[in-house]
């Protein structure tokens, strides 16, 4: 059986990026979505193990002593980090994972596992990103100017991943998500060499 392989999404918040996982998940199987770990307290209507690992300062400590996050941060007080072991678990049976987190957590897992493939979500520009956060109608003008900001930088990110994709149509963008792990799925290393060649082998 040959390894599976790790997906990470990352793009500014108003991509599209969750829902586009969501397409992913709901049309391929052999792949799972990994669920982060995070100390804060669940928001109404969240279940743990769903949508968080819901753990508490001194777990989640202890963890990052054992090296058990491909990635973590601490943000306004609380940490949040992919567990390293249900990834590694999957993989080794062969599952494909997908990894929906931001920039910093995307290039902190390359860096702790250099297998994994990064794909980024673009909008089609800045201006239809304004148009995309404004249209959801909570949001000031002052944070929308900081989201802008803060999308800008994520994007400058962009050359660190090893793929982009271009949110302008939903399923087109659904459709290049497709193709990249479909191809990635083909693409051989010595490992799966070996055993491609090995279960030929057998059948001889």
């Amino acid at each position: 059986m040959t390894k599976g392989k790790l997906f990470v999404i990352s793009g500014p918040s108003g991509t599209g990026k969750g829902t586009i996982c969501k397409y992913i998940l709901d049309q391929r199987t052999n792949i799972r979505l990994s669920v982060s770990m995070t100390t804060r307290d669940p928001r109404q209507g969240e279940v743990d193990k769903v949508h968080y690992h819901f753990t508490d300062h001194d777990a989640f400590r202890n963890l990052i002593e054992e090296d058990g996050f491909l990635e973590y941060a601490s943000v306004f007080g609380n940490y949040y980090g992919t567990p390293r072991k249900q990834v590694m678990d999957w993989l080794e049976k062969g599952i494909d994972v997908i990894l929906e987190i931001d920039v910093q957590g995307a290039l902190q897992v390359k860096k702790s596992y250099p297998e994994s493939i990064l794909i980024f979500i673009l909008p089609p520009s800045m201006e239809e990103l304004r148009c995309r956060i404004t249209g959801r109608g909570t949001e000031t003008e002052e944070a929308i100017s900081r989201r802008l900001g803060a999308a800008m930088q994520e994007i400058e990110a962009v050359g660190k991943y090893d793929y982009s994709v271009v949110n302008d149509e939903l399923q087109k963008a659904v459709d290049s998500v497709k193709a990249i792990i479909s191809a990635e799925q083909c693409r051989l290393n010595e490992e799966d060499a070996e055993f491609i060649i090995n279960k030929y082998k057998e059948d001889l």
